[in-house]
């Protein structure tokens, strides 16, 4: 079957991509979503259809090719050009995590686009060149396809000066730095969710956390950011798999002066062994730490988990005076039970009690009917963000 008009999500990574194939003439609905997971020697592409059939291919990577990432995006757009006996893909609307001081909103690609987007590099080194590279291969390749970058930092842009402002000498801070967030996509997307499935607590005070291996926490009310713990990087706020979350800025001098580190080994502690993995010794994968728990270090890092998300839920609630619902998405937001049974415990003095059957099931809603504050599960959609804005861009309805 041939599916003339489709739009492309991409949400590029440097560990996996994650896609979706959606009508472009119609509703959100998808005609296929997969996943690319880099592993030693290649990568294993699991792909879904609406109807719930997967299929899984490992793809072997080419050594000579010299960009494995490249290579896999490749794989990926040659998979979806022949899917349903060839599809015409009209756009692609690909994930950004930094836009900057000057993107708020989705923005059609160009190639000065592309080069502002290079220039916030330094801000976020993980995420912003995965990103990139599908970008400049569509742009050299298909130069009459329609892009679309779709930024997470967009969302936080409602949120007070006061809480976006760095505590530093406006002098160092003439390029636009400032607090910009990540998630913005998940937390869009959640926001609309509560408009549709809940809409008694969709205008209220609602902390919304996206906790996975990467993790933050937004402050939502009438629906719009208010606050949020991540800051100029994704370095900021939450413990999580791999990142420190937030630091004492001493520690960094510490690093530099008392252990000798050069600012490339100080960032890639506190980007890639900190958090869960540095604490445990062990691993980022939250399932495997389960598995281990009665190791002490394992235990402490799921404890530390645990207490930073409380210290900084408490300062969010508190900048909204008060909450009115908790939701949890992201990965382990989403799948652990027991995390967020744990932190729901710490939270029982604002009248937050949870069912345990539904919290075990991972119900919609798993907050009892005594408690004053409703606690939600709902699954991360980034990628129907992505589509809705994207879509947005070619009614031409918004520009920049």
């Amino acid at each position: 079957m041939s599916h003339n008009k489709t739009i492309l999500t991409l949400n590029s990574g440097s560990s996996s991509i994650k896609f979706a194939l959606f009508d472009g003439a119609g509703s959100s609905e998808r005609f296929l979503s997969g996943l690319v997971e880099y592993q030693p020697g290649g990568a294993v592409l699991t792909t879904r259809t609406p109807d719930g059939v997967s299929e899984r291919t490992v793809i072997e990577a080419d050594a000579s090719s010299g960009n494995s990432h490249g290579q896999m995006i490749r794989h990926v757009l040659d998979l979806l050009e022949g899917y349903g006996g060839g599809s015409q893909i009209m756009a692609v609307g690909h994930r950004v995590v930094l836009g900057g001081p000057n993107f708020r909103g989705p923005v059609h690609v160009n190639a000065d686009v592309i080069k502002e987007l290079e220039d916030l590099i330094p801000l976020a080194p993980l995420h912003q060149p995965p990103s990139l590279v599908p970008m400049r291969l569509l742009f050299e390749q298909k130069p009459e396809l329609m892009q679309v970058a779709c930024f997470d930092s967009s969302f936080h842009f409602t949120i007070p000066t006061v809480r976006t402002r760095l505590p530093l000498p406006a002098e160092l801070l003439d390029g636009g730095a400032r607090v910009f967030g990540a998630h913005g996509l998940s937390y869009d997307f959640v926001a609309r969710a509560l408009e549709r499935q809940f809409p008694e607590i969709a205008h209220k005070r609602v902390l919304v956390a996206h906790i996975g291996n990467g993790a933050s926490l937004c402050a939502l009310e009438h629906g719009r950011s208010v606050a949020t713990t991540m800051g100029l990087t994704v370095l900021d706020g939450l413990m999580m798999g791999t990142r420190c979350g937030a630091l004492d800025p001493g520690v960094v001098l510490y690093l530099l002066q008392q252990k000798n580190l050069t600012p490339q080994q100080v960032q890639d502690t506190l980007y890639y062994k900190s958090g869960l993995k540095g604490v445990s010794g062990l691993s980022s994968d939250m399932r495997v730490l389960r598995e281990n728990e009665a190791d002490e270090n394992v235990q402490l890092a799921l404890e530390m988990f645990v207490e930073r998300f409380v210290q900084q839920a408490g300062g969010l609630i508190a900048q909204m005076g008060g909450v009115d619902a908790i939701v949890f998405t992201g990965g382990i937001g989403q799948h652990d039970a027991v995390f967020r049974r744990a932190v729901c415990q710490r939270f029982k003095w604002l009248d937050v009690h949870i069912c345990e059957d539904a919290n075990a099931a991972g119900r919609p809603v798993i907050s009892q009917r005594s408690g004053r504050v409703m606690v939600l599960v709902i699954p991360a959609d980034e990628e129907e963000t992505i589509f809705r804005q994207t879509k947005r861009i070619i009614e031409g309805s918004h520009k920049r």
